[in-house]
């Protein structure tokens, strides 16, 4: 082994992680991989933008400062290579840090092509959830035992931390158009095909229905009127019907007590 690749070995680190006896969730060969076809091909960072957005993603430090380095070129509208990550580095004052221009060049020798980029952006990504996930649980863990703390709070700060994970999540893709077309298509000829029948939930309003071919999974709808115009009985009994045909209904309200709810639903069905 010669003396680069000591001095890179040396600097390796990972993220810090609190310590339960084994090795935390991380996906350190599909970090190299990702990042050295990030270096030999420059369009592949727009694939895994959306999915790796902040070099936390990564486990390895090294490889952490790496991507922040490509993150910036990218940002900045320049080509990714070898030459510029290691002046971004340079800038950053890090390359030493990573192990020089030696590690840099054996990541672009880890992968040929970026053909399977998303696939290993998708991996590490999920790593980083579990990774997250971890902490807070262990966060969670410290703030129960201390009975100091209101059990109420702990609960509330529980939640949040959890619903904030959650919403990192990256959950849409990005897709080319080319494959969002073919299933546009195969929707509407559905609906043709079918003119009697509503593809999505029915409200149980037929004009509404005939109009919007029911509530579809995606969907986010918002009833706006002035008060007392009937919005609340307009979406209790929405709520009523879908029920009716075995459609699992959550009502949230912060106008009404559950008994006066009940007792408006009681009355819809009288």
């Amino acid at each position: 082994m010669d003396s680069k690749q000591r001095r890179s070995k040396k600097q390796v680190k990972y993220d810090e992680f609190p310590d339960f006896g084994k090795l935390p969730p991380q996906a350190v060969e599909e970090e190299e991989a990702v990042l050295g076809a990030l270096m030999i091909e420059s369009e592949a960072y727009s694939r895994i933008s959306d999915i790796l957005h902040t070099h936390e993603c990564f486990y390895n430090v090294n490889h952490q400062k790496i991507f922040s380095a490509i993150k910036a070129i990218a940002e900045a509208n320049k080509p990714i290579d070898m030459l510029t990550v290691k002046e971004q580095l340079l800038k950053d004052n890090t390359l030493e840090d990573i192990g020089g221009v030696y590690a840099i060049a054996a990541l672009t020798e880890k992968v040929a092509t970026a053909a399977h980029i998303e696939e290993h952006a998708n991996t590490i990504y999920q790593r980083y959830l579990a990774r997250k996930m971890i902490r807070i649980s262990s966060e969670i863990q410290t703030d129960a035992f201390d009975l100091s703390k209101d059990v109420d709070e702990v609960i509330q700060e529980a939640e949040g931390k959890i619903f904030e994970v959650a919403h990192t999540k990256h959950n849409k893709d990005v897709l080319p158009i080319s494959e969002v077309i073919p299933k546009a298509i195969e929707s509407i000829s559905k609906v043709y095909q079918n003119k009697n029948d509503i593809p999505g939930i029915e409200s149980g309003f037929f004009a509404l229905d005939k109009l919007t071919s029911g509530w579809q999974e995606s969907d986010l709808i918002i009833i706006a009127a002035r008060p007392a115009m009937g919005k609340t009985a307009f979406v209790l009994t929405m709520a009523k019907n879908m029920a009716a045909k075995g459609y699992p209904i959550a009502f949230f309200t912060l106008e009404m007590s559950s008994v006066q709810l009940a007792i408006r639903l009681i009355s819809n069905l009288s």
